[in-house]
């Protein structure tokens, strides 16, 4: 794209784009573990079956969505389209209240928003001129989104689902919220049908014409088996894995160190991150989406600084030490430390590989490449990580129901997997930069 004058225009565009796209995921994802263990009485094996299915869509991402972006259809009506269809399954999880129904409304839902997310990252690129200084500035309005959403929801759990007074006990504010959760599902579903609305405004990106193989995913199956992206990809699966045990676990984690420090001594502290971030899980969570913003509104500066190598070690650091705070150290102010380093695992890690995606594969197959990521990190490393998470480390960590969560059993094991995640990017990520600009 040339022309510095819609520059403006088109990045406006593109950052309300991902802040929608984002606030439909923040409001539910996040409080999902404890609205279907607390509320719904789902198992601990069928929690993480339900987490699976929502993952599945990113496996027909890069053979479908991809397919189609790339190849047969504009991506901003193919966005338009699911977006559509996300809203109305979202809201039909809200009544939801068998474990098979549940199950499969959210295998549907993973399949039409899953590769939305690869989509909105594709129709960026293709519509910003600079790579490295442009895409930090737009994806960061996604991260806005995912606190706007949080809070929100948070706000409505501490205002309306939260009871108090003499003789409430724990358990009874723990029931009441997660009750409360079925609001997330609703509101995701609003944000839904605004975001299909929308889609249609967006700058027209066609599929691609002077394509060298009709069938896009061959192609991109091509260029990620060469350095740096095989080593990328296949250090995906376990950093998604990794990512997965903060998504399953920290909201309810995080309630239950919060709600103890509200009952001792009357935590001013405590009430104060009520206050300002609602309960939960969900709103306190959003901490590591503000440092986020932080890490992303810095990339233009930091992606020039340093070596792509350097940035995503860093990244995974980063997972291994919240880890480590979650582990050893399970009282608020260093639980509030771990969750901000959210904004390091995301910004240096996950967005960074985006990007190295990108920079290292040709324009004709971009949108599929994207899903290609996006079948890895989203669907593979979160389908294997939900199964992991919950019943192998969920059950070493909580062989009996009847017992409380070992946490520092259960947050030790994706710690010593970053460890081995670092090592393992150290020993095998070329340290020079191969990747060939795009026009």
């Amino acid at each position: 794209m040339d022309g510095s004058s819609v520059t403006p225009y088109v990045r406006s565009r593109l950052s309300f784009m991902m802040f929608l796209q984002y606030a439909i995921w923040g409001a539910w994802l996040p409080i999902l573990y404890p609205f279907l263990m607390g509320y719904r009485g789902f198992s601990l094996d069928q929690t993480g079956m339900c987490l699976m299915a929502g993952a599945v869509g990113a496996l027909a991402g890069p053979f479908i969505a991809g397919q189609l972006a790339d190849r047969s259809v504009a991506t901003e009506k193919l966005l338009a389209l699911s977006h559509l269809i996300g809203a109305v399954l979202v809201f039909f999880l809200t009544t939801a209240a068998d474990f098979d129904t549940f199950l499969g409304l959210s295998f549907l839902y993973g399949l039409v928003y899953a590769p939305t997310l690869a989509l909105t990252n594709s129709i960026s690129f293709a519509n910003l001129p600079d790579r490295d200084r442009d895409f930090a500035p737009v994806r960061l309005w996604g991260t806005i989104g995912w606190i706007a959403a949080g809070i929100f929801v948070g706000q409505v759990l501490y205002r309306f689902h939260t009871p108090s007074g003499e003789g409430v006990t724990p358990d009874a504010i723990s029931a009441a919220q997660n009750a409360g959760r079925v609001v997330a599902f609703q509101v995701s579903a609003v944000l839904g049908v605004i975001m299909a609305v929308y889609c249609l405004t967006l700058p027209s990106t066609p599929p691609t014409k002077s394509a060298k193989e009709r069938t896009a995913w061959l192609e991109a199956l091509n260029e990620v088996r060469k350095q740096p992206l095989v080593t990328l990809f296949l250090i995906a699966v376990p950093i998604s894995m990794i990512h997965q045990f903060y998504f399953v676990f920290t909201a309810d984690f995080v309630t239950r160190v919060q709600n103890a420090a509200n009952n001792e001594n009357a935590n001013a502290f405590a009430k104060m991150v009520n206050e300002v971030l609602g309960v939960g899980g969900g709103g306190l969570m959003t901490i590591g989406q503000m440092t986020e913003i932080v890490v992303l509104a810095l990339m233009p500066f930091i992606a020039l600084t340093f070596s792509r190598k350097t940035l995503l070690l860093t990244g995974i650091a980063a997972y291994a030490l919240r880890m480590a705070l979650f582990a050893y150290a399970p009282e608020l102010p260093f639980v509030l430390m771990g969750i901000a380093l959210h904004g390091l695992c995301f910004g240096c890690f996950i967005f960074v590989a985006f990007m190295i995606v990108d920079e290292n594969t040709t324009p004709d197959v971009r949108a599929t490449t994207q899903n290609l990521f996006n079948f890895v990190i989203i669907g593979i490393g979160i389908i294997v990580g939900s199964l992991f998470a919950t019943s192998v480390a969920g059950r070493y960590a909580q062989p009996d129901a009847a017992i409380p969560m070992d946490y520092v059993k259960l947050f030790s094991v994706p710690m010593y997997m970053a460890l081995g995640c670092f090592l393992l990017m150290l020993a095998f990520y070329p340290s020079k930069q191969l990747a060939r600009t795009q026009a």
